[in-house]
């Protein structure tokens, strides 16, 4: 058995990744990584997350280090193509983290020149796709939170 162990970071709390290969049969397992304790998370359990609890994490991120909450939307706006009534109804209805990504309007396109590193993996290459949708995000809020200005966020 080969263990190759991959740090994430989604909204404030470190993800820690374990993709375990065993003859030639890969399976992911997703845990939480709180006070240096590892519980497990399913990766089903990451996607079923209500999109309304993630979002007040990202603007809760961002206002902390001096951002508001019209640069979140901005942000999430020009990644997946919803309009702000369209994110607002999101935000307000029960919808899984999974949904809100799959009803995306439109993905932008300029979202694959989002490069870097998050916890130690670079962004670009995070398998499944919902997944390295999901880091995109982080990312751009990462960004944000640093206080990197908005066009260069938006890839403008």
């Amino acid at each position: 058995m080969k263990y190759l162990r991959e740090y994430f970071y989604l909204c404030g709390l470190a993800v820690l990744q374990t993709r375990i290969l065993c003859y030639n049969e890969p399976k992911w397992q997703r845990c939480w990584v709180v006070c240096g304790r590892e519980v497990s998370m399913d990766i089903d359990k990451i996607y079923a997350m209500e999109f309304s609890v993630v979002y007040k994490l990202l603007v809760d991120k961002a206002m902390r280090k001096g951002r508001t909450k019209a640069e979140v939307n901005e942000i999430i706006r020009w990644l997946t193509g919803y309009t702000n009534k369209e994110l607002e109804r999101m935000v307000k209805k029960p919808t899984s983290y999974e949904e809100f990504f799959g009803n995306a309007p439109c993905m932008n396109e300029k979202r694959k020149l989002i490069k870097g590193m998050i916890c130690g993996v670079r962004v670009q290459e995070v398998t499944p796709e919902l997944m390295r949708e999901i880091r995109y995000l982080d990312k751009l809020i990462d960004e944000l939170a640093k206080g990197k200005p908005m066009e260069k966020i938006l890839r403008k």
